[in-house]
This record gives C-alpha cells, sequence and structure tokens, in this order.
C-alpha cells in the first residue's frame, strides 16, 4: 500500500487548503483514514479520521468546525478541506491507513503512512 499526500502549500490566515491523499491497492474501501500532522519540534498530533465507509467522522477540537474530511472511495482517495486557516495549523500533513474500519483517533491504529505535504500559514 502506498499513500500519496498532495495540496500543501503557503496560505495566509484565514484561508483555505484542500488536502487529497491517494492511495494504491484495491483495498482502500475496507479501512478507515486519517490525517495527522508534525509541527517542529512536536509530536505527531491527530487531526481527523474516517470509517471506511465515510459514515463517521472524527476530529480534533483544534479543528472541529474549521476542517472536514471525506473520502471518495471510487478514487481511492480521502481528502482535508482546511478552512479559517490560523498560523497554528503550520505543520507537515500526513495521511494514515487504518488498521481496521472504524476509525481511531490513535497513530498506532494506523498502518501505512503517506510521505506528508507541508502547510504554512502566514499571519
Amino acid at each position: 500500500v502506498q499513500l500519496q499526500a498532495c495540496g500543501g502549500g503557503l496560505v495566509q490566515a484565514g484561508g483555505s487548503l484542500r488536502l487529497s491523499c491517494a492511495a494504491s491497492g484495491r483495498t482502500f474501501s475496507s479501512y478507515a483514514m486519517g490525517w495527522f500532522r508534525q509541527a517542529p519540534g512536536k509530536g505527531r498530533e491527530f487531526v481527523a479520521a474516517i470509517s471506511w465507509d465515510g459514515g463517521s467522522t472524527y476530529y480534533s477540537d483544534s479543528v472541529k468546525g474549521r476542517f472536514t474530511i471525506s473520502r471518495d472511495n471510487a478514487k481511492n482517495t480521502v481528502y482535508l478541506q482546511m478552512n479559517s486557516l490560523k498560523p497554528e495549523d503550520a505543520a507537515v500533513y500526513s495521511c494514515g491507513r487504518g488498521r481496521v474500519a472504524y476509525a481511531v483517533l490513535n497513530e498506532y491504529g494506523y498502518d501505512y503512512w503517506g510521505q506528508g505535504t507541508q502547510v504554512t500559514v502566514s499571519s
């Protein structure tokens, strides 16, 4: 399984970005997917997760109401729409494939990771 994340970039505070994560393989639709981020000097932080069918979504308190996770199983792709970005959202964002179908909020619940995409937010 390979995950390829893209869509990061430089945006002003208050702006929006849409991240995408494309997965190889035929089992994408059987597993939950998640987005995590890591800022310099900090550990990996949970951002959002979605169940195998998109029926359940979860967000960290810091992004709830601003970010939206979604997936298109026909395209083997998971998305993260990020609105009202803040400087504290700046980080490398990575997508992960869950070990099971239901979404989990802990990074240990994911077994495959993409390479990450940089998000920079200017104030």
